[in-house]
């Protein structure tokens, strides 16, 4: 038989005998699809049809049980996209069911090999130790490539790590890809050229797949630090299709953009801990973004941190990825902020800097706080 992996959801229900219902539907549902008697004997009952391993109540209080279901690598036949349908295929569209946690098996890890950089390799690329991380994003829509590019030398010379695209900037008239790369590419560089700083810029290459992939070269060659791309807008296999191509080496950050609808619901969807840390270290993202607490977006300080303790949990191998909330940052929160993180972090502050009239020296307070 091939080794299983298993799967932790939340199920709501009244009583155990509900939960355990609802567990074994989850069960067919993820892999078979039919009723169950009439499910194959031998091979298919055996092998591929989801077994429930453990049943208990939710020990969060929750008005609903915890169901671990496990799952024959032979459901996924290597492929990362059927993966993903296993974990939470169709019972996605069922109300009251949330996907905890995955546990992996030895087949699994070697289908998803994760992140090529993770945190380690982006402090080596800014030329930093264990501390936290700096990225600022240049905004917004509309500006020219010109004024762009500005923002970026600005942010880097103040001392930002990485200078990403704000997700919405892609290849408006305004802008161009292509224009927009090169132009910021010069202007971190020439940053770096009189701070002595090693600022990364980091492009958004979010696109229709072919243009994605185009656009991954082209930040390569053009001399980019990283790249970033929303997998819930370009598809969660894009990343994962990237971080393997031996033709590609630079960093992948992961933007939240259109994933929201996964997490919010307190017993639908996923944890955060397992959309935003899990699944995107399985994708192969070296930096996963996602809405800080205290924002405009709602997350609670527990989620945030399930978050983090995720992006670095041990996950049979793969690299720890460096947590990077954004959103409500500013300077008088860097306290709190070191107090909720710690070093193993990357800042993504964006709107803040942007306030004041001199990039640079805000950006250098902030800095010099996070540095304190």
């Amino acid at each position: 038989m091939a080794p299983r992996f298993t799967v932790s959801y939340y199920v709501r229900a009244a009583d155990e005998a509900e939960a355990r219902a609802r567990a074994l539907d989850i069960a067919l549902e993820q892999t078979v699809e039919i009723p169950r008697d009439v499910v194959p004997k031998g091979y298919v009952e055996d092998e591929i049809l989801g077994k429930l391993e453990q049943l208990e109540r939710d020990p969060n209080g929750r008005p609903g049980y915890l169901a671990a279901i496990s799952y024959s690598e032979d459901d996924v036949g290597g492929d990362f996209l059927q993966l993903l349908n296993i974990v939470f295929g169709n019972s996605s569209i069922k109300p009251g069911l949330k996907v905890e946690d995955i546990g992996l098996s030895p087949g699994i890890l070697a289908l998803c090999p994760g992140p090529r950089h993770g945190i380690a390799g982006l402090r080596q690329r800014a030329g930093i130790g264990a501390q936290p991380l700096l990225m600022s994003a240049i905004k917004p829509v509309g500006l020219s490539s010109s004024e762009l590019a500005r923002r970026a030398h600005d942010f880097a010379l103040g001392g930002m790590h990485y200078v990403k695209d704000d997700h919405g900037l892609v290849d408006q008239r305004t802008s161009p890809f292509a224009e927009r790369l090169a132009a910021c590419v010069d202007a971190v560089g020439e940053a770096n050229a009189r701070s002595g700083g090693r600022a990364s810029f980091v492009p958004n290459i979010t696109a229709p797949a072919k243009d994605l992939f185009e656009r991954a070269m082209m930040a390569e060659a053009a001399g980019a630090g990283a790249v970033m791309i929303s997998p819930a807008l370009a598809g969660y296999d894009v990343i994962h299709t990237l971080a393997s191509d031996p033709d590609f080496t630079l960093p992948i950050v992961s933007h939240p953009a259109f994933s929201g609808a996964n997490v919010v619901s307190p017993d639908t969807g996923f944890s955060h801990r397992c959309f935003y840390g899990a699944l995107q270290r399985l994708m192969g993202a070296d930096a996963a973004i996602y809405p800080n607490f205290g924002g405009r977006f709602g997350f609670t300080r527990e989620e945030c941190q399930s978050i983090a303790a995720a992006c670095a949990d041990d996950m049979g191998g793969l690299k720890a990825i460096v947590p990077a909330p954004g959103g409500g940052m500013n300077l008088g929160r860097v306290p709190e902020m070191r107090e909720a993180y710690g070093n193993n972090v990357m800042y993504l502050i964006g709107g803040a800097l942007l306030q004041d009239t001199d990039i640079v020296s805000a950006s250098r307070r902030i800095v010099e706080a996070v540095a304190g």
